[in-house]
C-alpha cells in the first residue's frame, strides 16, 4: 500500500458513491481494472473477509443437516428453459458456443443461478419418500448474468455465490424450512455480521422467476438505497413438474415433490459491511471476521538503537503470545507510525497495539479501538486477559453502533413509505 493512495479523499455523508469506491480500492478489497466490465480481482484483504463470511453461513447450513456438493459451472440450453416462469434468465445469460474455432454442437450457458443444471439430477437421484427430506447446497462459486450496470459487491457479471437446494414431502415442510432460512440470516447477517434488515416477502412481479413466493431481508445503504442481502423461496411444485421430480408415497403412488432455494448474497453482505460500519477513515469491522483483529505497531527512534532493540523482542514476543488466540500483525516496516495508524485504520482493523519508550520503561502497552481513539494503558503482564475484556469492550461498542444503524434503517425505509404514499395521493 503505497503512500500516495493512502487515505479516503470524501466524507461518507457528502459523496457516498464516491467513498464507496475509494474504500473498496484503497483498502485493498478489490481491484476493478482486470479489462473486463463487470468482472473484478478479489484482493486478499477483501476475499478474507468473504472467507469468513462464508464459513459464518456454511457452519449454519451445515447444522440443519445440509450437505454439499459441487456442480459444472454449464447448463444446458434445454434445461434452462423448462421452467416456463424461469427461462426469463435466458437473456441475461453467457452462452458458450465455439470451442476454439469450431462451433459446438450444443451451445450451454454459463450458470446465472443452480436451479437448472441441479433439478435434472434431482429426478435421478431421488426416488421415495424416504429419500427426502434432501437438504443439499454449494458454495464459494459464481454465477453468471450480463449485467449492464456494475459495481463492486453490488452488482456483476460474475458475482460469488451459496445456494441450498432442499427438497420435501410436503409444502408444510418445505415452509419450516423457509423459516429456518430466515432465522439463518437472523443469527449470522443480522447478529455476527451486524448488518441491521427487516423481512419482507416480496410482491408477484418482483419474486424469484419461478417460484411461488420470495422471502428477503432488506436492508438499506447510506444512500437511500435498499440492498437485498438475501432470499429464500418457495418454490411450490413448480420446477419438480418442470423436471419431473417425482418420488413414491407411502401408498406407493408418484408424486411431485416440495421444494426451497435459499441464496444469502455473498457479494450483497460484503458490500453492507462497507458501506453501513464504514467511515472517513475506511472500513470498520466486526471483530470475528477481521483478517487482522490486531495490529502491533512500535514507536522506535533512530538514535536510540540499543533501546529500539528491545522494543522489537518485546512486539516479537508479543506478537507470539496473541497469536494463540487472535489474527494478530506486528508491522515491523520502516513507515512511520502515524502512516501505520492510518493504514490499519483503513483496513478497519479492531485493535491496534502501541509499543515505545514509555511503554517498554513501564512494561506496559498503549492500545487503541477502532471505534474509539481513548487510549488504554495495560500492563504486558495482564494483556492476555485484559486483551479478552477489551474485545467484550469492542463487541458492546459494536453493538451501541449496531442499534444506532438499526434505527437509521427503520427510519429511512419510513420515509421512504411516506414518500410512497406522498407519491400515491398525487396521482
Amino acid at each position: 500500500m503505497s503512500k500516495e493512495i493512502l487515505g479516503i479523499t470524501v466524507k461518507k455523508d457528502e459523496n457516498f458513491s464516491e467513498w464507496y469506491t475509494q474504500v473498496v480500492q484503497k483498502a485493498d478489497l478489490a481491484d476493478i481494472r482486470f479489462g473486463i466490465q463487470g468482472f473484478i480481482v478479489h484482493k486478499p484483504h477483501g476475499f478474507s473477509i468473504i472467507k469468513k463470511i462464508y464459513e459464518y453461513l456454511e457452519y449454519e447450513i451445515d447444522q440443519q443437516g445440509h450437505q454439499q456438493y459441487l456442480f459444472p459451472i454449464a447448463v444446458k440450453e434445454e434445461n434452462l428453459k423448462k421452467e416456463k416462469e424461469h427461462a426469463g434468465f435466458t437473456p441475461n445469460v453467457f452462452w458458450i458456443e465455439t470451442a476454439g474455432t469450431e462451433k459446438i454442437e450444443e451451445r450451454f450457458a454459463l450458470r446465472p443461478t443452480g436451479e437448472a443444471q441441479i433439478y435434472p439430477l434431482y429426478s435421478l437421484w431421488l426416488r421415495s419418500h424416504k429419500d427426502l427430506p434432501y437438504l443439499a447446497y454449494q458454495s464459494r462459486i459464481s454465477a453468471f448474468r450480463n449485467e449492464m450496470t456494475t459495481r463492486p459487491f453490488l452488482r456483476g457479471r460474475e458475482f460469488l455465490f451459496l445456494e441450498t437446494h432442499d427438497v420435501f414431502n410436503t409444502h408444510e415442510e418445505a415452509l419450516k424450512q423457509i423459516k429456518k432460512d430466515l432465522d439463518t440470516c437472523k443469527r449470522i447477517i443480522y447478529n455476527k455480521l451486524r448488518i441491521p434488515f427487516l423481512y419482507f416477502k416480496r410482491p408477484q412481479f418482483d419474486k424469484f422467476k419461478g417460484a411461488d413466493n420470495t422471502y428477503t431481508p432488506d436492508t438499506i445503504m447510506p444512500d437511500g438505497k435498499k440492498l437485498q442481502v438475501a432470499s429464500t423461496h418457495d418454490l411450490g411444485q413448480n420446477f419438480s413438474k418442470a423436471y419431473s421430480i417425482k418420488v413414491k408415497n407411502k401408498e406407493e403412488k408418484e408424486v411431485f415433490v416440495w421444494q426451497t432455494c435459499f441464496g444469502p448474497g455473498i457479494w450483497r453482505i460484503m458490500a453492507a459491511i462497507i458501506g453501513i460500519h464504514g467511515d472517513n477513515k475506511g472500513l470498520i469491522l466486526p471483530f470475528e471476521i477481521a483478517p487482522i483483529q490486531i495490529v502491533i505497531i512500535p514507536i522506535r527512534f533512530t538514535d536510540k538503537k540499543l533501546e529500539s532493540k528491545k522494543i522489537n523482542k518485546t512486539c516479537i514476543d508479543l506478537e507470539k503470545k496473541i497469536k494463540k488466540n487472535y489474527r494478530v500483525k506486528y508491522d515491523n516496516s520502516e513507515e512511520t507510525p502515524g502512516f501505520k495508524y492510518n493504514k490499519y485504520e483503513l483496513l478497519g482493523v479492531p485493535i491496534r497495539i502501541e509499543i515505545g519508550p514509555k511503554e517498554l520503561k513501564n512494561k506496559s502497552v498503549s492500545l487503541v479501538l477502532r471505534t474509539s481513539q481513548n487510549k488504554k494503558i495495560i500492563k504486558i503482564n495482564n494483556l492476555e486477559k485484559d486483551s479478552i475484556a477489551l474485545v467484550f469492550q469492542l463487541q458492546s461498542l459494536d453493538k451501541k453502533r449496531f442499534l444506532t444503524k438499526i434505527r437509521d434503517v427503520e427510519r429511512l425505509y419510513l420515509e421512504k413509505i411516506v414518500d410512497n404514499l406522498r407519491r400515491l395521493l398525487e396521482l
